[in-house]
């Protein structure tokens, strides 16, 4: 069997062709491996690359041989000690030397194929079918992208370009156009000469002069060409702008004083893995990090995820400041907003009620969608059960319950998992 392998190199000697028909064609064994990594690593060393196991089994190559097919027999010369039928006993002594025990099964096995996913691909599988949902194209960015659009035609351009029905039709143009004059004029010397020859020789000195006048004519007729690269036009397109998508996400935390050190720590990472997964995503896309107890602050990433700030328990003061950030500096005609926020869920009762009144009537409305975990692993607090009156209201409002570490990447897939068309 022959094998066509491309062997056209990139850097460090690797055929980036062969390698992306690999990962199409082993993508199911890859994203389980994928998986299987991200269990036993942390988060925030999500980003690096992975050495991936696949089955030998997986990774045969499939091909066509050829057999002679029917019955055949064969004749060893030879062969003095065994007919037909006979059984061969098996020796009673192995040949071998090695000083391993053999196995039970009598089948042979190979080694698992190891080969290692570089950070790009990592990341490709493991956001692969994530996204940020209802994502909408609502103005152009500060990062201006172009498309190609038909833009009439053109006198200059690529032979590859050439547009055969307008170019014949200007040629047709042209000939009509140049040979105008001659035509009429060959009509009217042709009419004339029947005329002349009922009436003279072909001899006549009249005649000879017309029949001449009509020769060139004809010639001159003859000598227009069929197209000219004069004719040529090329369909030309020119480069408009295109509409992007820019989105900001709110991050909010509670560092209020119910939320001890391990819970800070979960929401941390999961904040990380969230900022990691908008970076790759969407070029255009601001960040906001409030930190919140009795009351919010918009702070800078190291802050958020490393202040020793603590205090009371007021989330209100974190909408409020969502809400004044929102309106102030992103206008909701221009910028697709999420929010995502992490608490225990423990909070005053009357402000629980204020932070259900405010989600629903101001900011639901303005978002395109908002996650809310909960890090605890008693029963749902009072936040909990007010924010549930809002996902009965609004079906772009998510909440989700993180008891443990482990739940982390199980409840962000969750979240942000990719909506059905």
């Amino acid at each position: 069997m022959a094998y066509l392998i491309d062997r056209r190199l990139q850097s460090r000697n690797k055929s980036a062709v062969n390698r992306d028909r690999f990962l199409r064609r082993y993508k199911g064994q890859i994203k389980q491996a994928v998986e299987r990594a991200i269990k036993g690593r942390s988060i925030t060393d999500i980003a690096n690359g992975e050495k991936v196991s696949i089955p030998a089994k997986d990774v045969s190559e499939p091909f066509f041989g050829h057999t002679r097919g029917g019955i055949w027999e064969t004749v060893s010369p030879g062969n003095k000690e065994f007919v037909k039928g006979d059984q061969v006993a098996r020796p009673k002594n192995g040949g071998g030397s090695g000083k391993g025990k053999g196995g039970n099964s009598e089948e042979t096995t190979e080694d698992d194929f190891v080969f290692e996913l570089s950070r790009e691909e990592f990341m490709n599988y493991f956001f692969e079918d994530l996204e940020l949902p209802n994502m909408i194209k609502t103005q152009l960015a500060s990062i201006t992208e172009f498309k190609s659009q038909r833009a009439g035609y053109t006198v200059t351009g690529t032979p590859s370009n050439i547009h055969v029905l307008r170019s014949l039709r200007g040629a047709l143009g042209r000939r009509i156009a140049v040979g105008s004059g001659t035509n009429a004029r060959l009509k009217e010397a042709r009419q004339e000469l029947e005329r002349l020859l009922l009436i003279a020789s072909e001899d006549a000195p009249a005649v000879l002069e017309l029949a001449r006048e009509i020769e060139a004519l004809e010639a001159k007729q003859a000598a227009i060409p069929f197209i000219d690269p004069f004719d040529l036009r090329y369909s030309n397109r020119i480069k408009v702008a295109k509409p992007t998508s820019q989105a900001v996400m709110f991050c909010i935390m509670d560092v209020s004083g119910s939320m001890d050190q391990q819970k800070k720590e979960t929401a941390k990472r999961f904040f990380i893995l969230l900022y990691l997964f908008l970076a790759r995503q969407y070029e255009k896309i601001e960040v906001v990090f409030i930190r919140h107890h009795t009351t919010a602050t918009e702070v800078t990433e190291h802050e958020f995820f490393h202040s020793r700030e603590s205090g009371g328990t007021v989330v209100s003061s974190a909408l409020h400041l969502l809400n004044k950030i929102r309106a102030e500096r992103y206008a909701a005609g221009d910028w697709n907003v999420y929010v995502a926020q992490a608490s225990d869920g423990d909070n005053w009762d009357k402000d629980s009620v204020n932070c259900r009144q405010l989600l629903a009537n101001t900011i639901m409305p303005a978002v395109q969608y908002y996650a809310y975990v909960e890090i605890t692993e008693e029963e749902p607090q009072n936040l909990w059960h007010e924010y549930k009156k809002v996902q009965e209201q609004h079906p772009h409002f998510a909440m989700q319950k993180i008891e443990s570490l482990a739940d982390i990447y199980p409840v962000f897939r969750e979240l942000f998992k990719k909506q059905p068309k």
